[in-house]
């Protein structure tokens, strides 16, 4: 079995020295116009300092049109750039390899930021508005302009989301994008941006940059068929140095019972992946989890509820193999210490009923 304390070499950019990553994480606490905060930043670079081998930020957005959420991190004009200078530096000084993630909220923007918003069908509900063929090809021509700052800003790389639902993981809906356009209807054509999304990238950056994306394989109004059919076609592309599956829970059985009978992460470690690295997140919560993970045939793994709770959980997992992550809820205190800024830890409180007591 591959140690997790093995370095992890790409076919683009720096190895990592470990095969644990920190997940791309929700935090709300960049400044309303999208800059980098200090609590951000200490956020951040405590986790390269606690021997994450990748540390990823949140998603970033990559236009006006695709702020989200107030709090998230911004990629999309010089404004940002001094921000994302210093957060790349930290993270580098800090011993990790840096990734920004790009992201288009599509029609799960709050509206806050456009009264319209972009998709691609119309949604009165949601105050959406299809998008026109120009408008989507704008769009990936956006997500290269993010990663070619991230790339003058010092990140070693980039990763596309086209997970969660936002924009580009709505196109993949197989019940509701029925454009007739190149973008839509058939699997190929919802395909379609996330292609040109990763192409579009890897053309705007230099040979020394890692370019990454996460998928949702599952749900969203995905087959799970037609995920795996696209995570082996951009394993197959050439175009990735690693495709990251976030799958809720790795060790889950399929959501569709036609697929039970392998859990989530064995439905993508037979594929053929050439030089791309495949890593996977979902509940992996300790020692045991990062070693059923490697042992089943991932290349890494990526690390949320531990990375928050513990800063130090890379390094901890690779002193002692059966390290497993304090139990949740844990107080304020606990999580003031471990680096989480008022806003997060708000955030955590507000939103989610296990991670903070009291």
């Amino acid at each position: 079995m591959t140690s997790p304390a093995a370095p992890l070499d790409f076919a683009h950019g720096p190895s990592w020295p470990n095969r644990i990553a920190l997940a791309p994480l929700t935090n709300l606490q960049s400044n309303p116009d999208g800059t980098l905060s200090d609590d951000e930043y200490a956020w951040l670079v405590r986790r390269a300092q606690g021997g994450f081998g990748m540390v990823m930020t949140c998603a970033a957005w990559v236009s006006e049109k695709g702020h989200t959420f107030s709090g998230q991190l911004g990629t999309s004009g010089a404004d940002h750039l001094p921000g994302l200078t210093r957060l790349a530096t930290g993270l580098r000084a800090a011993g990790a390899v840096s990734t920004i993630q790009l992201q288009h909220g599509g029609r799960r923007g709050d509206g806050q930021f456009d009264v319209s918003r972009a998709a691609p069908w119309n949604d009165p509900a949601k105050n959406a508005t299809a998008m026109t063929t120009a408008e989507v090809e704008a769009t990936v021509a956006d997500f290269a302009a993010a990663a070619a700052l991230a790339e003058s800003a010092g990140f070693d790389g980039a990763e596309i989301h086209g997970a969660h639902g936002y924009l580009l993981c709505q196109f993949l809906d197989a019940r509701s994008n029925d454009r007739t356009d190149k973008y839509g209807g058939s699997a190929d054509n919802r395909f379609r941006i996330i292609h040109e999304a990763v192409d579009a990238v890897r053309a705007a950056t230099g040979p020394d940059f890692q370019v990454g994306l996460r998928l949702s394989p599952e749900r969203y109004g995905i087959p799970l068929a037609d995920g795996r059919e696209l995570a082996a076609q951009m394993l197959g592309s050439g175009q990735l140095d690693y495709l990251d599956m976030s799958l809720w829970d790795a060790f889950k059985q399929p959501h569709e019972s036609e697929h039970h009978g392998r859990r989530m992460l064995d439905h993508f470690t037979d594929l053929p992946r050439g030089t791309t690295r495949l890593g996977v997140a979902g509940k992996i919560l300790g020692g045991d989890h990062v070693r059923d993970c490697l042992q089943s045939g991932v290349d890494f793994v990526l690390i949320g509820t531990g990375g928050i709770l513990h800063h130090d959980f890379a390094a901890r997992v690779i002193a002692d193999p059966d390290f497993a992550s304090i139990p949740q809820p844990v107080t304020a205190a606990h999580m003031r210490a471990e680096s989480i800024g008022p806003a997060f830890l708000d955030y955590l409180s507000t939103n989610w009923d296990d991670f903070v007591a009291g």
